[in-house]
């Protein structure tokens, strides 16, 4: 049929070749995609990629494929078309991802970044040094970022600060003792000082207020155990300063499990970050566009682009109009179709004459085997009724010979 208007053969091979275009393209996208999701170039996306070409080659010559009567038949047309767009979106992702592929690894890049700063961040505050054996988990702290530890020096810090109050409350009493020591001592020296002379023996001695001021200072220093407090405080500090250094080297011990515990979630978190997913491209590509109104612009022209030239073999079939060659198998179908009818009618007719050809012979031959049927019915009746008449007469003649007789 082509060969009558060759004229038109330039024009549908040059649809043949936008054909291949686009099942070229689609076979770059699909690349593109298995290589994005294998994580590496590798010949086994060489499978996917030859189906995918295949499979989008085929589906497009099916809907360029010339449709007789197509002007009477708008939801073919219809339908053909929003499967070609829906073609094109599926096929324009991945070659959008590929365009845009610099900006958005360093948008993953920095996400990837930010999402281990914050994970580090959660991890030291939720997991502060405890100064009690009953330590207060963080608000907006859950088992995510809560780490275990073999030890910490929790309850060495309630000892220290038990000891530490008993000591400043030691402290206190032992200043103001001291004090008050200090200022019965200065009168003792005061009035110790002075001397008096006997003038019986003219000797000097002391006066019975420097005696009655030593006994009033020996008696302070009994009644309040000035002595034993200022040792019980000395003791108390030196295992403040014994419980200090402990705690100082527990809390190393804790500071550094706490690094490494941290450490290896980190790397935990690094290990799940090995290669850029498809959906985490997809997902920062998104970002990129919420944020910028012209890359935003940019993205969609650009999809717009692949989705128009993937669904470009349906609009250049479909507006170039009807052509010589629809029309030609547009008559060349409805001209099948009556041949088709009128074969089906003969064979139908054939079919009924032959039927009824079987039905008279049928008949026929009913006809034949119930006249048959009757005739030998009729002489079996007649032979029948000449052997009763021979019998008959037999018994008659037997009757009257011996009456004779």
């Amino acid at each position: 049929m082509l060969a009558r208007v060759k004229y038109e053969r330039s024009k549908y091979t040059a649809l043949g070749g936008v054909v291949l275009g686009t099942s070229v393209i689609a076979a770059f996208s699909m690349w593109n995609f298995a290589t994005e999701a294998l994580g590496k170039v590798s010949l086994v996306a060489l499978v996917p990629t030859v189906i995918w070409m295949l499979f989008v080659l085929n589906l497009d010559r099916w809907l360029v494929t010339p449709q007789p009567n197509a002007r009477r038949r708008a939801g073919p047309l219809v339908a053909r078309l929003l499967i070609a767009l829906l073609l094109g979106v599926v096929i324009a992702e991945p070659l959008v991802l590929r365009i845009f592929q610099t900006a958005i690894e360093e948008r993953v890049a920095d996400d990837r970044t930010g999402a281990i700063d914050r994970l580090r961040t959660n991890l030291v505050r939720c997991n502060p040094v405890p100064s009690t054996t009953q330590p207060v988990t963080p608000e907006g702290c859950d088992k995510t970022y809560v780490l275990s530890f073999g030890a910490t020096p929790g309850e060495r810090g309630e000892e220290l600060s038990a000891l530490r109050s008993d000591a400043a409350a030691l402290q206190k009493r032992v200043d103001r003792d001291s004090a008050r020591l200090e200022d019965i001592d200065s009168e003792v020296r005061d009035e110790c000082r002075r001397l008096i002379r006997i003038a019986a023996t003219g000797l000097y001695q002391r006066t019975s207020e420097c005696l009655r001021l030593r006994d009033k200072a020996q008696d302070y220093r009994t009644t309040h155990r000035t002595s034993e407090n200022e040792k019980r405080l000395a003791g108390m500090n030196s295992r403040i300063s014994k419980i200090e250094a402990e705690l100082t080297s527990s809390r190393g011990t804790f500071l550094k499990a706490r690094a490494d515990g941290i450490e290896e979630r980190l790397e935990e978190e690094r290990a799940k970050q090995k290669e850029i997913g498809v959906l985490e491209r997809i997902r920062a590509l998104d970002e990129l566009a919420g944020g910028n109104g012209v890359l935003f612009a940019g993205i969609w022209l650009v999809r717009l682009l692949f989705v128009l030239l993937d669904m470009l073999p349906v609009l250049v079939k479909y507006l170039s109009g009807d052509t010589a060659y629809d029309r030609m198998l547009t008559s060349e179908s409805n001209s099948a179709v009556k041949i088709h009818g009128e074969e089906v009618r003969l064979g139908e007719r054939r079919a009924m004459a032959n039927l009824e050809i079987a039905q008279d012979a049928i008949e026929q031959e009913v006809r034949r085997h119930r006249a048959e049927s009757e005739a030998a019915s009729r002489e079996h009746t007649a032979a029948m009724n000449i052997r009763v008449r021979q019998a008959v007469n037999a018994l008659e003649d037997e009757i009257r010979r011996s009456s004779t007789v």
